[in-house]
């Protein structure tokens, strides 16, 4: 054994590890575009993003380049659990630069990765070429990866240097080659990161200087009996600037096969039934117009229908337009999305800056707008596809909230997606990955999507493109129409209905699903229950509001008030059809457990009853009834104890869905600077501007928008036009909403900088102290300000320290000022109403 070569091995690994990725510089350049924003008029909002934040401790963002919604994201794939293709950790091999990624996704097989294409060296010619995925990775430079809205690089440890620019479609790959090294190329057909093959072809036109690849692959979260297509087009000659000299194809894996076939032009291969891993691809040199300069350019099509589509997007979408006009038009499509939201930034801390665009760059990356891409049962459809939605469970919470108030076009785009998957399937989608029917997770999560687009934009849904009675129609369908599988579509509606609970250990005799997660599933389905009341309201359906308001206090019937933990009883448990509880220890599935073993998430073991959470996260969730849950839990000041304690013991996760408004939930036991307090402290214990500033997964940046309204002082309650306010991190900010032509300034008074930590310092202004809404013209529309014609108080409809409306706020545009102040004690009050519940009359009148 020679142990110098050990040392020296473990000397690198080592040094692999202290190297930071990206690169320095790329910190640098956006720190200076905040610096010199602050004199600037029209500031370029796309030079404050950093596409690298959530690339490290498993926060799965792909920093690849993309246009806003775009199909395609070029980023590299890498070895390891890489699930967005990318990770910083550079103890990890880049295997290949390819167009299909999705981002914020916790798919442990990862997502997509098809069609990699890797720069090699070949000293010895053709056929020394390593190809296999072990015989072709390489480390990267240190210090090399660099990003922007719109652009990715990346340099091998080769100096080889890879970078891509999008179109929604396609995009333009440029390798910039070592001086006097001859330029290859190994293109992968049937590697994908999920290794999901299914078979497909490749073939290579050397007249046209064109390969055209494609084949069927496997989703990334759902059934594996499940097979999409892709296919893509590769152009290798650069409008005749380049040559295509050596060609062919190639075979190889990791246990002695690496065979080449020069001048073939053809793969055809079949799924591999034995199983393994089939590399196979092709192998092709090219020769650059200026041997000097060594750089190539190859433009990239993609599709979900055809090769011949494939090269008529690349076609269409950059025709012979250069890498840096086509990096231009994307910058400019991101800014024009970025620029909806704008701040002051001379104002506010460059680190919030930084998170702020940065989370909103994430909020416009997925689903991907696959329109005119369609396939399977929804191939010609009329409506808008959006692929990648993976999962409604995740981002009806904070993402489409965020896009109400900004966005409403794409909002109903994806809305008509939703709808359109009733159409088709009879149920909307809950989780889409891949073209393809994924898992569920909480049941009909689409019912809040479209419920609270609905709320919003009652009056403008038919010019929207929207039948708010189609849409009504497909909710009420989740709700009634038991699927004959619930694994991937509707709800398990029968027992529900029945029993008024999701019964563990029930007889289901008429479908199919997972028995599981029946606390969990029981507290989703009557929030989901609630968006129908919602719309049922909207609508003028009595009946149906009734029916579903009803529906909507099935949560009640899970509540165990024998159970004690920590010192505090009642909690959410699963019950058996005869009305027992089943009995589990609140604190299984938190942080706090100490079976590291313990299953908790969709697999058959699990037997905890609720979905990636325990009972003590999931025993806070009823978003539409807070106010009856505190009497359940014992009074407000048992509940503030109780919300502290769950803080304070660490059962709270940052990363998780179920725990996002809990932080604000002192609002309903009207102890609102507790909720300042406590949004500070989860904003800087777990969010950050380095790769590693995310806590966890962005899940199709959910985390991405939680983050935005914390900064924003905003927290949305699903399916209702009511927004729960808190302190904005930033002194000044206007949201425009193109589609509405109105514009709506939100002015902090008496804002503190100093405030804006973990902690906030004694004498530090972060309190709401006043709210007063303008409208355009200056007039008072309502406010919190003493008045002795009203007695001093708010207009209970209109909103409180704690609370205003959509309706009469960023729907009307005008500007909103929050005076803020240090003295908590005369403010820890709504000093008006408390944000509504089902229990004590909110939402009796629907606002149009």
């Amino acid at each position: 054994m020679d142990f110098r070569l050990i040392f020296f091995e473990i000397l690198w690994l080592f040094t692999l590890l202290a190297l930071a990725q990206p690169s320095p510089a790329l910190q640098q350049r956006i720190s200076d575009a905040i610096k010199d924003a602050a004199n600037q008029t029209n500031p370029d909002y796309t030079a404050f993003v950093n596409p690298f934040i959530g690339t490290a401790k498993d926060g799965n963002v792909c920093p690849g380049a993309s246009i806003p919604f775009g199909m395609v994201k070029f980023s590299t794939d890498m070895t390891g659990y890489a699930p967005a293709g990318y990770v910083s950790n550079v103890s990890e091999y880049i295997r290949g630069l390819s167009p299909l990624h999705d981002s914020g996704t916790g798919s442990s097989l990862g997502t997509y990765g098809n069609f990699e294409i890797m720069p090699v060296l070949c000293p010895g010619g053709f056929e020394t070429c390593t190809t296999s995925l072990n015989g072709r990775q390489r480390f990267r430079k240190p210090d090399s990866d660099d990003g922007a809205p719109g652009y990715f690089s990346l340099t091998l440890d080769n100096n080889i240097k890879m970078e891509a620019t999008p179109t929604r479609r396609s995009g333009l790959e440029r390798f910039t080659f070592p001086p006097n090294t001859k330029p290859y190329f190994v293109l992968d057909l049937a590697n994908d990161l999920p290794v999901s093959f299914a078979g497909g072809e490749l073939n290579i036109d050397p007249e046209l200087g064109r390969i055209t690849i494609g084949g069927r692959y496997g989703s990334s979260f759902g059934p594996g009996r499940f097979n999409y297509q892709a296919f893509a087009c590769y152009d290798l000659l650069d409008g005749g600037k380049q040559k295509l000299e050596e060609f062919g194809v190639w075979t190889a894996d990791n246990y002695g096969l690496n065979a080449k076939g020069l001048g073939l032009t053809h793969l055809n291969l079949s799924l591999n039934l034995i199983g393994g891993v089939y590399q196979s691809g092709a192998l092709f040199s090219l020769l650059p117009e200026n041997p000097e300069a060594n750089e190539l350019n190859v433009r990239v099509g993609i599709s979900f229908r055809s090769t011949e589509q494939a090269c008529a997007n690349a076609e269409s979408e950059i025709g012979s337009a250069t890498f840096d006009e086509i990096r231009e038009r994307a910058r400019l499509l991101w800014l024009e999305k970025l620029s909806r939201i704008e701040i002051d930034v001379a104002g506010s801390p460059p680190n919030v800056t930084e998170m702020l665009y940065s989370s909103l760059y994430r909020s416009f990356l997925t689903p991907n707008n696959a329109t005119g891409e369609s396939q399977g049962v929804f191939a010609d459809t009329n409506a808008f596809y959006f692929d990648s939605l993976y999962c409604s469970w995740d981002t009806f919470r904070t993402f489409f909230p965020l896009l109400s108030l900004h966005s409403p076009v794409e909002y109903a785009q994806i809305v008509d997606t939703y709808i359109d998957g009733w159409r088709k399937h009879g149920w909307m989608p809950e989780c889409r990955a891949n073209n393809l029917q994924g898992w569920t997770q909480g049941g009909t999560s689409a019912d809040n999507i479209v419920g609270h687009f609905a709320v919003h934009y009652y009056n403008e849904a038919q010019r929207l493109g929207i039948d708010l009675q189609e849409l009504y129609q497909a909710m009420v369908t989740d709700a009634e129409v038991n699927p004959p599988e619930w694994n991937i579509q509707g709800r398990q509606v029968n027992v529900y209905k029945q029993y008024g609970y999701v019964p563990f250990a029930v007889l289901d005799t008429s479908s199919t699903g997972r028995q599981t997660r029946e606390g969990s599933r029981t507290l989703e389905y009557a929030f989901e229950d609630f968006a129908i009341r919602q719309v049922a309201q909207l609508l003028d359906k009595p009946e149906d509001v009734e029916r579903y308001t009803n529906m909507s206090l099935f949560y009640r019937n899970i509540w165990d008030t024998s159970v004690e933990s920590d010192g505090f009883k009642g909690f959410f448990q699963k019950r058996y059809s005869n009305g027992t509880f089943f009995y589990n220890n609140p604190i299984d599935c938190s942080p706090n457990d100490k079976n590291e073993t313990r299953a908790c998430s969709l697999q058959g073991t699990n037997t905890n009853g609720f979905y990636e959470s325990s009972s003590w996260e999931y025993s806070l969730f009823v978003p539409h009834d807070t106010a009856y849950l505190i009497e359940l839990i014992g009074g407000r000041e048992t509940f503030v104890k109780r919300v502290d304690h769950f803080f304070d013991k660490g059962y709270y996760l940052a990363g998780n869905e179920p725990s996002f408004q809990t932080p604000v939930e002192y609002h309903y036991a009207d102890r609102p600077t507790k909720s300042v307090q406590r949004v500070r402290e989860v904003v800087f214990q777990n969010f950050g501007i380095g790769p590693g500033g995310l806590p966890g997964n962005d899940d199709q940046a959910a985390m991405a928008t939680l983050l935005a309204f914390h900064i924003l002082g905003l927290y949305p309650v699903p399916s209702t036009t009511q927004y729960l306010v808190l302190s904005p991190m930033v002194p000044r900010y206007t949201i425009h909403n193109p589609f509405l032509g109105v514009s709506t300034t939100v002015r902090v008074v008496n804002y503190d900088a100093k405030s804006v930590a973990e902690k906030i310092p004694p004498g530090a202004s972060a309190y709401v102290k006043d709210i007063t809404v303008l409208a355009s013209d200056g007039t008072v529309r309502w406010s919190t300000v003493e008045d002795p014609a009203t007695n001093g108080t708010a207009t209970p409809s209109r909103g409180s320290r704690c609370h205003f409306d959509f309706y009469d706020t960023f729907r009307l545009g005008g500007e909103i000022v929050i005076t803020l102040t240090p003295d908590t004690h005369h403010v820890d009050s709504c000093g008006g109403s408390l944000p509504d519940s089902i229990s004590t009359g909110g939402w009796n009148k629907a606002r149009k």
